[in-house]
């Protein structure tokens, strides 16, 4: 896996017409994006769905990106836009469909095996939408905040307020659940 100052590289490259550092940018960034939608509450099937719809739109999009400027952003700024389509698409959905009762005689489907990605994404649920994405894109995504900032379309201010109340949310839950160590200890 290159380090994230090659994905610059990769990118222009990918504007050029270079298939294979398509082929690398998605196979360095769609772990990442797809862990980002989990994050903030989307099912693997849907993460796997918006993470499809993201890159369909980066490829279509990809003339946007300014050479130079740094990849990261946009390309979360770009999953963030998709991500919130899907959401406001899922909600107009849920609208006009009716809720179908299963027969009590089909087997109940299998529980999956929580991994650390569902483990995070049920300690973020209880945020607010808005301070979630930010503590994703900083934390699992490994984002700067001037990235998240470029990302969210707002202030690194912003960016910082956002994380500061979401780990007081988590750390206040953490204490309730016995799990946190102290204001240093625990979540930084």
């Amino acid at each position: 896996m290159a380090p994230d100052g090659n994905l610059e590289i990769l990118m222009a490259a990918y504007q050029g017409g270079d298939f294979g550092a398509a082929t690398a940018l998605i196979e360095q960034l769609s772990p990442k994006l797809h862990r980002f939608f989990v994050g903030q509450g989307a099912s693997r099937e849907d993460a796997d769905d918006i993470l499809q719809e993201t890159w369909l739109l980066l490829h279509k999009v990809r003339h946007t990106y300014r050479t130079g400027a740094p990849v990261m952003p946009w390309f979360y700024g770009i999953a963030r836009h998709v991500r919130v389509n899907q959401y406001r698409k899922t909600n107009r959905v849920a609208l006009h469909e009716e809720r179908v009762e299963t027969p009590s005689e089909l087997p109940a489907p299998a529980a999956e095996t929580p991994g650390a990605t569902d483990a995070i994404a049920e300690l973020l649920a209880p945020l607010p939408e808005s301070q979630r994405e930010v503590i994703v894109m900083l934390k699992v995504a490994g984002m700067s905040l001037e990235e998240v900032a470029r990302a969210t379309s707002s202030t690194v201010g912003s960016v910082k307020q956002k994380a500061h109340r979401g780990y007081e949310r988590l750390r206040e839950r953490l204490t309730a659940m016995g799990l946190a160590q102290g204001r240093r200890g625990g979540l930084s």
